[in-house]
């Protein structure tokens, strides 16, 4: 059954969410998994009418794991915000990250094989951007089900085949949000409402609420 995200639910979800600890998790979050989880049931498709399954290219082939986690990517995805408590915007952000990465690597597909590393090194790179204060990488890898050194290599390798090319704008977090409600109601009935303000604004907001979450911050 297709969740309906409501307009105004999700806008107070992006710009004034609850970081307490009952909070539920972000509508966004299961925006993103289900355009993901669409994306690599098309990937499969191809992968089975072509003689490669996996990336050709070497540069991207450190997202494969040999193991692939017995974890769906809304799982994934939901033990990440569990953890790390990153914000809604984060998450947006880091849909940017992932499609300026296919872009560049039209070769690379998302598959079972790569998907939860792509996603714990974009959310973690793109909270790093949004956020205020984060966790050291090692906590990351920790949340990932990842060690620190695997952690910090994909982080290295990540930043250099971006070309460092990680601003977003308003208009580009803007139209990432309107292609997120496009897509996604498509293919599950789920809808976003066009976002007027950029991920800076939402640091402003939510600095003073960050502060008293300091000490529980894991070194």
């Amino acid at each position: 059954m297709a969740l309906a995200i409501s307009p105004r639910k999700l806008r107070n979800d992006v710009y004034s969410y609850s970081y307490q600890q009952d909070s539920n998790i972000p509508l966004v979050i299961s925006v993103l998994a289900s355009l993901i989880e669409r994306s690599m049931a098309r990937n499969e498709r191809i992968a089975r009418n072509c003689a490669w399954a996996f990336s050709k290219c070497a540069k991207t082939r450190i997202f494969d794991c040999r193991d692939m986690p017995d974890m769906t990517v809304q799982s994934y995805l939901e033990r990440i915000f569990r953890y790390t408590r990153a914000g809604p915007s984060v998450y947006v952000v880091a849909y940017v990250y992932i499609d300026r990465f296919c872009q560049s690597f039209p070769e690379f597909r998302i598959s079972a094989r790569n998907v939860h590393r792509l996603l714990i090194t974009t959310i973690m790179v793109a909270s790093k951007y949004v956020e205020d204060m984060n966790y050291r990488n090692a906590y990351f890898a920790r949340v990932g089900g990842l060690t620190t050194k695997e952690m910090n290599d994909l982080e290295f390798e990540f930043i250099f085949l971006m070309g460092f090319k990680f601003h977003v704008n308003v208009s580009v977090f803007e139209s990432y949000c309107c292609h997120l409600e496009r897509e996604v109601s498509i293919g599950g009935g789920y809808q976003i409402e066009k976002t007027l303000r950029c991920a800076e604004e939402i640091k402003s907001r939510e600095r003073e609420k960050r502060y008293d979450q300091i000490a529980r911050i894991t070194l």
